[in-house]
């Protein structure tokens, strides 16, 4: 087993998509804030994010040792560990499945049972049921699959509280919206690598001008999906600033995209946007809740 493990640390940590596995913890943090009216138990927060985080990392490996021939032939994921040799199956396959036990087991033994199961479930939906199939079988393969991607802040909510609730599955509503735009913007700057690839991304198979309509669609319900959050009374009028004003953003963008008759360029800035937006909606929500507590403390 040594034998088969040994290799550079970084390869391992490039395995597990980092900057994705960085977005999947800071979401599930805000669903465990947000389902908590004061301070969160040490070890349910430490083990909570820990469990989840290392099985989205085993996801991240997973789909890396299934899509190594893929990855060889796209630009964008060529440099991954598999496909330049730094890493073989084995040890990509045994590395995700050793964090992806223990994350489980962190989970169960530390946490609760229903996040532990939650988490699991995500982990075989992304891993398998997306990556092994989906991506493979259909042009609707990131909306079909991006209920994995969408569950963290869910997984976050029951860590807490032991039980899935409306709010968290309002949170898990706005990512598994927000995916399609956010993945299709990427997929039309990458047309050609995943034809090449064979991956029917909906820009190969319905070509380009049909997914700009489908990226500025979706992106009008996602506007109007952020807004119940305030609707329901779960945030207040700082939330709803924010969310107004990043959704007015994320408008303009898909708008612009749409429009371009040349849009490698714009899909990019469009995609990176879309980070940006969850990263600081997510941020309102905390912000928002947070200072709900304090007036309400105070007065």
């Amino acid at each position: 087993m040594n034998a088969i493990l040994i290799a550079p640390w970084t390869q391992y940590w490039n395995l597990t998509k980092p900057k994705v596995v960085f977005l999947i913890v800071f979401t599930a943090l805000v669903g465990m804030l947000l389902a908590a009216d004061g301070a969160i138990p040490l070890d349910i927060l430490f083990f909570g994010l820990t469990g989840i985080g290392l099985a989205a990392a085993s996801g991240a490996a997973i789909n890396h040792v299934v899509d190594q021939h893929i990855d060889a032939v796209m630009e964008r994921t060529k440099g991954r560990p598999l496909p330049t040799g730094n890493l073989n199956q084995a040890q990509a396959l045994l590395f995700a499945i050793t964090i992806g036990a223990l994350g489980i087991m962190m989970l169960v033994a530390f946490v609760n049972v229903l996040t532990a199961v939650l988490t699991f479930f995500s982990l075989v939906g992304y891993a398998l049921i997306y990556t092994m199939y989906l991506k493979r079988a259909t042009p609707q393969n990131i909306v079909l699959g991006g209920a994995a991607g969408a569950a963290p802040p869910l997984l976050g909510w029951t860590a807490v509280t032991g039980q899935v609730e409306t709010e968290a599955l309002l949170l898990f509503l706005i990512i598994f919206i927000w995916t399609p735009p956010h993945f299709w913007a990427l997929a039309i700057r990458r047309k050609d690598e995943y034809a090449k690839a064979e991956i029917p991304m909906l820009p190969v198979t319905h070509g380009v001008n049909f997914t700009k309509i489908q990226i500025l669609l979706y992106t009008i319900l996602l506007f109007i999906v952020t807004l119940i959050p305030f609707l329901i009374q779960m945030s207040g009028v700082i939330y709803l600033a924010g969310a107004i004003s990043l959704g007015i953003g994320f408008l303009y963008y898909a708008i612009k995209l749409y429009r371009d008759k040349t849009p490698n360029r714009i899909a990019m800035k469009t995609f990176g946007y879309s980070i940006f937006y969850l990263s600081l909606l997510f941020g309102f929500l905390l912000a928002d809740h947070y200072a709900r507590l304090f007036f309400r403390a105070v007065f």
